[in-house]
């Protein structure tokens, strides 16, 4: 019976064990880290935040972070964007930019 308890305090502890090891797991094929040369566009108004927007969103397509379905979608919203934008109407515009951040996690 002692070997038993013995076996079995053996077996929890082996459990435990690799249940706090990490293993990291390797990184998606072609991906990076952002190039140095990689500079966030300026600009002010509506201009400016599609501009910086659709940077960091073709950054992230070329590093595997987002797929090109995702990608699309995400281009298609900024291009309404633009259109209020080059119509004049800057706060409409900042908001669809908004809205478009906030629904695939870029707040």
């Amino acid at each position: 019976m002692k070997i038993v308890i013995q076996a079995l305090s053996v077996t929890g502890v082996l459990a435990l064990a690799a249940c706090n090891q990490t293993a990291s797991a390797p990184a998606p094929a072609g991906t990076s880290v952002t190039p140095s040369s990689f500079r966030m566009p300026e600009g002010t108004g509506c201009k400016g935040e599609i501009d910086r927007y659709r940077a960091i969103m073709s950054n992230d397509l070329a590093m595997g972070h987002v797929n090109q379905s995702v990608y699309q979608r995400v281009e298609r919203d900024i291009g309404q964007a633009e259109t209020a934008c080059t119509a004049g109407r800057d706060a409409e515009a900042i908001r669809m930019i908004q809205a478009t951040k906030a629904r695939h996690g870029y707040l």
